[in-house]
């Protein structure tokens, strides 16, 4: 399963027709991405591709020097163990 990341926009996976099946998008903020959104198509939930997306999210951040802003619920929920409070902004 190949995440795609869209430079300014999130990280994607698509099916085999080009479509759109799960995504967590961002916004950039100076030295910030705000996670804003996560969606993950009804058919592939409980397979751990929400947890794939954000580790893309948080790979990109940290290699990039930014800090996370956790605006989506299931971004706010991964926040709440405190194991990424080093790039919390």
């Amino acid at each position: 399963m190949d995440i795609k990341h869209l430079e300014d926009k999130g990280f994607f996976i698509y099916d085999d027709k080009g479509e759109m099946i799960a995504e967590l998008t961002y916004k950039k903020d100076g030295n910030k991405l705000i996670f804003d959104h996560t969606y993950v198509s009804p058919s592939l939930r409980g397979q751990g591709v929400g947890d794939k997306l954000f580790a893309a999210g948080i790979e990109f951040a940290e290699n990039n020097n930014y800090k996370v802003v956790p605006v989506c619920s299931y971004i706010v929920k991964k926040f709440e163990s405190g194991k990424y409070d080093y790039i919390k902004a």
